[in-house]
């Protein structure tokens, strides 16, 4: 991890208290567990969404080797 730099949000009361009533089961801290459902979520929304890089062989890939692939199919 990087360098820790301080925000301000906002939340729903109700969301809140969960989330400090979970940090207190868990005997961690608020920061910590925030840290990790960030995490989490970042981490959820990157795996549906392949990496440009990636694409960009891939298509290169398949423009390049589209008829073995195709006979490779069959």
């Amino acid at each position: 991890m990087g360098t820790r730099e301080k925000f301000a949000t906002q939340v729903d009361s109700d969301l809140l208290a969960d989330l400090r009533a979970l940090a207190k089961e868990e005997g961690r801290q608020l920061q910590a567990v925030v840290e990790e459902a960030i995490e989490q979520l970042l981490e959820q929304r990157r795996q549906g969404k392949p990496r440009a890089h990636v694409m960009a062989a891939h298509q290169a890939s398949h423009a390049r080797f589209a008829p073995l692939y195709k006979k490779l199919a069959e």
